[in-house]
Protein backbone atom coordinates (compact mmCIF):
# COMPACT_ATOMS: atom_id res chain seq x y z
CA UNK A 1 0.00 0.00 0.00
CA UNK A 2 1.02 3.95 -0.52
CA UNK A 3 2.84 5.46 2.53
CA UNK A 4 -0.19 6.98 4.56
CA UNK A 5 0.98 10.12 5.12
CA UNK A 6 2.28 10.49 0.96
CA UNK A 7 1.95 14.18 0.16
CA UNK A 8 4.00 13.99 -3.44
CA UNK A 9 4.32 10.88 -5.77
CA UNK A 10 6.71 11.14 -8.26
CA UNK A 11 6.88 8.31 -11.24
CA UNK A 12 10.27 8.12 -12.82
CA UNK A 13 12.17 6.26 -15.30
CA UNK A 14 14.93 4.17 -14.95
CA UNK A 15 17.25 6.72 -17.17
CA UNK A 16 16.73 9.33 -14.98
CA UNK A 17 16.86 7.82 -11.51
CA UNK A 18 20.37 5.69 -12.72
CA UNK A 19 23.35 5.74 -15.26
CA UNK A 20 22.30 3.34 -17.91
CA UNK A 21 24.35 5.16 -20.64
CA UNK A 22 26.42 2.81 -21.61
CA UNK A 23 23.12 0.15 -21.66
CA UNK A 24 21.27 2.80 -23.83
CA UNK A 25 24.10 2.70 -26.60
CA UNK A 26 24.32 -1.05 -26.52
CA UNK A 27 20.11 -0.84 -27.12
CA UNK A 28 21.02 1.92 -29.84
CA UNK A 29 23.76 0.46 -31.61
CA UNK A 30 22.91 -3.14 -30.99
CA UNK A 31 19.14 -3.87 -30.70
CA UNK A 32 16.90 -5.19 -27.93
CA UNK A 33 18.30 -8.52 -28.04
CA UNK A 34 21.44 -7.64 -27.43
CA UNK A 35 20.41 -5.07 -24.89
CA UNK A 36 18.50 -7.91 -22.82
CA UNK A 37 21.73 -10.44 -22.67
CA UNK A 38 23.81 -7.33 -21.40
CA UNK A 39 21.40 -6.28 -18.53
CA UNK A 40 21.08 -9.92 -17.92
CA UNK A 41 24.84 -11.01 -17.65
CA UNK A 42 24.91 -7.43 -15.33
CA UNK A 43 21.88 -8.02 -13.00
CA UNK A 44 24.10 -8.48 -10.07
CA UNK A 45 25.99 -5.25 -10.84
CA UNK A 46 24.39 -2.23 -9.07
CA UNK A 47 23.87 0.12 -11.49
CA UNK A 48 26.04 4.15 -10.56
CA UNK A 49 23.38 7.23 -9.78
CA UNK A 50 21.95 9.07 -12.47
CA UNK A 51 21.43 13.03 -12.53
CA UNK A 52 18.16 12.33 -10.55
CA UNK A 53 19.38 10.03 -7.83
CA UNK A 54 19.95 12.71 -5.06
CA UNK A 55 16.77 14.15 -5.87
CA UNK A 56 15.17 11.10 -5.27
CA UNK A 57 17.52 9.81 -2.04
CA UNK A 58 16.29 12.71 -0.25
CA UNK A 59 13.18 13.08 -0.76
CA UNK A 60 12.27 9.27 0.53
CA UNK A 61 14.20 10.58 3.72
CA UNK A 62 11.92 12.48 4.51
CA UNK A 63 10.01 11.64 6.95
CA UNK A 64 7.22 11.97 9.96
CA UNK A 65 7.84 10.87 13.77
CA UNK A 66 6.83 7.37 13.06
CA UNK A 67 9.50 6.96 10.49
CA UNK A 68 6.55 6.88 7.30
CA UNK A 69 7.60 8.94 4.02
CA UNK A 70 6.02 12.05 3.18
CA UNK A 71 6.49 10.93 -0.69
CA UNK A 72 6.97 8.06 -2.46
CA UNK A 73 8.30 7.06 -5.10
CA UNK A 74 7.56 4.84 -8.44
CA UNK A 75 9.56 3.12 -10.89
CA UNK A 76 7.85 3.71 -14.59
CA UNK A 77 10.10 2.26 -17.22
CA UNK A 78 10.04 0.80 -21.05
CA UNK A 79 12.57 -1.95 -19.29
CA UNK A 80 11.03 -5.60 -19.67
CA UNK A 81 10.66 -7.38 -16.27
CA UNK A 82 13.97 -9.40 -17.16
CA UNK A 83 15.90 -6.31 -18.19
CA UNK A 84 14.25 -4.65 -14.88
CA UNK A 85 15.57 -6.94 -12.18
CA UNK A 86 18.50 -5.12 -12.37
CA UNK A 87 17.27 -1.84 -11.76
CA UNK A 88 15.66 -3.46 -8.78
CA UNK A 89 18.79 -5.05 -7.35
CA UNK A 90 20.46 -1.17 -8.50
CA UNK A 91 17.68 -0.20 -6.36
CA UNK A 92 18.23 -2.19 -3.29
CA UNK A 93 21.77 -1.81 -3.61
CA UNK A 94 21.81 1.57 -2.94
CA UNK A 95 18.58 1.58 -0.37
CA UNK A 96 16.59 3.06 -1.99
CA UNK A 97 12.82 2.66 -0.83
CA UNK A 98 11.15 2.22 -3.94
CA UNK A 99 8.78 -0.60 -3.75
CA UNK A 100 6.65 -0.22 -6.78
CA UNK A 101 7.21 -0.66 -10.98
CA UNK A 102 5.82 -1.01 -14.15
CA UNK A 103 7.93 -2.08 -16.91
CA UNK A 104 6.24 -2.01 -20.01
CA UNK A 105 8.35 -3.85 -22.24
CA UNK A 106 8.80 -0.95 -24.64
CA UNK A 107 5.34 0.52 -24.52
CA UNK A 108 4.45 3.98 -23.63
CA UNK A 109 4.96 4.33 -19.95
CA UNK A 110 3.31 7.59 -19.61
CA UNK A 111 -0.10 5.39 -19.59
CA UNK A 112 0.37 4.61 -15.79
CA UNK A 113 0.72 7.91 -14.55
CA UNK A 114 -2.93 8.61 -13.69
CA UNK A 115 -3.03 4.27 -11.84
CA UNK A 116 0.02 5.54 -9.71
CA UNK A 117 -1.78 9.11 -9.09
CA UNK A 118 1.22 10.95 -9.56
CA UNK A 119 2.18 14.45 -9.12
CA UNK A 120 5.43 14.07 -11.59
CA UNK A 121 6.75 12.26 -14.14
CA UNK A 122 10.62 12.58 -14.69
CA UNK A 123 11.93 10.78 -17.78
CA UNK A 124 14.75 10.95 -20.17
CA UNK A 125 12.42 10.61 -22.78
CA UNK A 126 11.28 13.86 -24.07
CA UNK A 127 8.75 11.93 -26.18
CA UNK A 128 6.98 10.60 -22.89
CA UNK A 129 7.25 13.49 -21.40
CA UNK A 130 5.05 15.76 -23.84
CA UNK A 131 2.69 13.06 -23.77
CA UNK A 132 2.43 13.73 -20.10
CA UNK A 133 1.87 17.11 -19.88
CA UNK A 134 -0.22 17.08 -22.40
CA UNK A 135 -2.42 14.85 -20.54
CA UNK A 136 -2.58 17.40 -17.87
CA UNK A 137 0.59 16.44 -15.54
CA UNK A 138 3.78 17.43 -14.44
CA UNK A 139 6.77 16.27 -16.04
CA UNK A 140 10.24 17.30 -17.48
CA UNK A 141 13.22 15.94 -19.55
CA UNK A 142 16.26 15.21 -17.28
CA UNK A 143 19.44 16.28 -19.18
CA UNK A 144 22.75 14.92 -19.23
CA UNK A 145 24.22 15.99 -16.74
CA UNK A 146 27.97 15.57 -15.04
CA UNK A 147 26.89 17.51 -11.91
CA UNK A 148 25.29 16.14 -9.30
CA UNK A 149 23.24 17.42 -5.73
CA UNK A 150 25.26 18.08 -2.38
CA UNK A 151 25.37 14.85 -0.99
CA UNK A 152 24.10 16.17 2.82
CA UNK A 153 22.03 18.64 3.63
CA UNK A 154 18.32 19.80 2.79
CA UNK A 155 16.61 18.84 -0.37
CA UNK A 156 16.57 21.97 -2.61
CA UNK A 157 14.42 22.35 -5.91
CA UNK A 158 14.36 25.09 -8.20
CA UNK A 159 11.71 26.38 -10.22
CA UNK A 160 11.52 28.91 -12.88
CA UNK A 161 8.31 30.63 -13.14
CA UNK A 162 6.41 31.74 -16.41
CA UNK A 163 5.15 28.16 -18.02
CA UNK A 164 6.92 26.12 -15.41
CA UNK A 165 5.24 27.08 -11.93
CA UNK A 166 2.60 29.53 -14.11
CA UNK A 167 1.12 29.78 -16.92
CA UNK A 168 2.58 30.97 -19.93
CA UNK A 169 0.70 34.07 -20.66
CA UNK A 170 2.95 36.76 -19.36
CA UNK A 171 5.40 35.08 -22.16
CA UNK A 172 3.26 35.04 -24.72
CA UNK A 173 2.47 39.01 -24.37
CA UNK A 174 6.56 38.69 -24.04
CA UNK A 175 6.72 37.02 -27.23
CA UNK A 176 4.64 39.02 -29.06
CA UNK A 177 5.32 42.43 -28.23
CA UNK A 178 8.31 42.64 -26.70
CA UNK A 179 10.10 43.51 -22.94
CA UNK A 180 8.52 47.04 -23.06
CA UNK A 181 4.53 45.20 -23.74
CA UNK A 182 5.36 42.75 -20.94
CA UNK A 183 6.35 45.02 -18.38
CA UNK A 184 3.44 47.31 -19.16
CA UNK A 185 1.01 44.43 -19.07
CA UNK A 186 3.07 43.23 -16.00
CA UNK A 187 2.77 46.23 -14.30
CA UNK A 188 -1.00 47.18 -15.56
CA UNK A 189 -2.18 43.13 -13.87
CA UNK A 190 0.42 43.43 -10.81
CA UNK A 191 -2.61 43.08 -8.67
CA UNK A 192 -4.34 39.82 -10.79
CA UNK A 193 -2.91 36.30 -9.96
CA UNK A 194 -1.13 34.31 -12.48
CA UNK A 195 -3.00 31.06 -13.70
CA UNK A 196 -1.08 27.94 -12.20
CA UNK A 197 1.07 26.44 -14.93
CA UNK A 198 2.41 22.48 -14.15
CA UNK A 199 4.21 22.84 -11.25
CA UNK A 200 1.72 24.98 -9.57
CA UNK A 201 0.57 21.23 -7.24
CA UNK A 202 4.10 19.82 -7.22
CA UNK A 203 5.28 23.60 -5.20
CA UNK A 204 2.13 23.24 -3.08
CA UNK A 205 2.68 19.93 -2.20
CA UNK A 206 6.48 20.49 -0.94
CA UNK A 207 4.61 22.96 0.58
CA UNK A 208 2.51 21.05 2.77
CA UNK A 209 5.46 19.16 3.46
CA UNK A 210 7.12 22.33 4.72
CA UNK A 211 4.59 22.76 6.95
CA UNK A 212 4.95 20.09 8.94
CA UNK A 213 8.55 21.27 9.77
CA UNK A 214 7.91 24.81 11.16
CA UNK A 215 11.10 24.65 13.12
CA UNK A 216 13.70 23.46 10.75
CA UNK A 217 12.22 21.90 6.86
CA UNK A 218 14.03 19.10 5.13
CA UNK A 219 13.48 20.84 1.77
CA UNK A 220 13.79 24.03 0.61
CA UNK A 221 12.22 25.71 -2.54
CA UNK A 222 13.38 28.47 -4.88
CA UNK A 223 12.13 30.36 -7.72
CA UNK A 224 14.65 31.69 -10.25
CA UNK A 225 13.33 33.89 -12.90
CA UNK A 226 14.60 35.76 -15.38
CA UNK A 227 12.04 38.67 -14.17
CA UNK A 228 13.20 41.92 -12.66
CA UNK A 229 11.36 44.83 -11.56
CA UNK A 230 9.02 45.75 -12.24
CA UNK A 231 7.58 42.69 -12.87
CA UNK A 232 8.34 40.85 -9.48
CA UNK A 233 5.61 42.37 -7.90
CA UNK A 234 2.53 39.83 -9.96
CA UNK A 235 4.89 37.00 -9.11
CA UNK A 236 4.82 37.45 -5.55
CA UNK A 237 1.04 38.47 -5.26
CA UNK A 238 0.30 35.13 -6.85
CA UNK A 239 2.36 33.21 -4.58
CA UNK A 240 0.57 34.76 -1.90
CA UNK A 241 -2.62 34.73 -3.23
CA UNK A 242 -2.22 30.69 -3.73
CA UNK A 243 -0.81 30.68 0.02
CA UNK A 244 2.38 28.75 -1.24
CA UNK A 245 5.78 29.10 0.99
CA UNK A 246 8.42 29.66 -1.53
CA UNK A 247 11.98 30.04 0.06
CA UNK A 248 14.31 32.10 -2.07
CA UNK A 249 12.93 34.09 -5.47
CA UNK A 250 15.93 35.60 -7.17
CA UNK A 251 14.64 37.87 -9.72
CA UNK A 252 17.75 37.74 -12.56
CA UNK A 253 16.85 40.30 -15.05
CA UNK A 254 17.90 38.07 -17.82
CA UNK A 255 21.34 36.94 -16.24
CA UNK A 256 22.68 33.22 -16.76
CA UNK A 257 20.81 30.86 -14.11
CA UNK A 258 23.77 28.58 -13.53
CA UNK A 259 25.92 30.23 -11.08
CA UNK A 260 22.90 31.24 -9.09
CA UNK A 261 21.56 27.83 -9.11
CA UNK A 262 24.85 26.65 -7.92
CA UNK A 263 24.52 29.65 -4.90
CA UNK A 264 21.48 27.85 -4.06
CA UNK A 265 22.71 24.33 -4.09
CA UNK A 266 19.76 22.81 -6.07
CA UNK A 267 19.79 19.35 -6.49
CA UNK A 268 17.09 19.97 -9.29
CA UNK A 269 15.92 22.61 -11.58
CA UNK A 270 13.56 22.96 -13.62
CA UNK A 271 13.07 25.67 -16.96
CA UNK A 272 10.85 25.67 -20.28
CA UNK A 273 13.78 27.19 -21.92
CA UNK A 274 16.45 25.45 -23.46
CA UNK A 275 18.87 27.98 -23.03
CA UNK A 276 18.04 28.23 -19.15
CA UNK A 277 18.54 25.21 -19.21
CA UNK A 278 22.22 24.44 -20.82
CA UNK A 279 23.17 27.59 -18.59
CA UNK A 280 21.56 25.47 -15.36
CA UNK A 281 22.71 21.86 -16.67
CA UNK A 282 26.78 22.76 -16.10
CA UNK A 283 26.40 23.84 -12.87
CA UNK A 284 23.40 21.82 -11.02
CA UNK A 285 20.94 18.79 -12.04
CA UNK A 286 18.56 20.44 -14.27
CA UNK A 287 15.10 19.37 -16.07
CA UNK A 288 13.43 20.91 -19.08
CA UNK A 289 9.75 20.95 -18.96
CA UNK A 290 8.70 20.85 -22.74
CA UNK A 291 5.42 23.64 -22.00
CA UNK A 292 4.50 27.16 -23.27
CA UNK A 293 4.43 29.36 -25.99
CA UNK A 294 8.46 28.75 -26.12
CA UNK A 295 8.22 24.86 -26.84
CA UNK A 296 4.81 25.19 -29.33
Amino acid sequence: MPPAAAQLTVAISSRALFDLEQSHRVFETEGIAAYCAYQIERESEALRPGVAFTLVRKLLQISDSDGRPFAQVVLVSRNSADTGLRVFNSIAHHGLGIKSAAFTGGGDPWRYIPPFDADLFLSANPDSVREVLREGYAAATILPSHTAGADNGPLRIAFDGDAVLFSDEAERVYQAGGVGAFLDSETAAARQPLSGGPFKNVLAALHRIQSDFPADPPLRTALVTSRSAPAHERVIRTLRAWDIRIDEALFLEGRDKGKFLDAFGADIFFDDQSGHCDSARGHVPTAHVPHGVVND
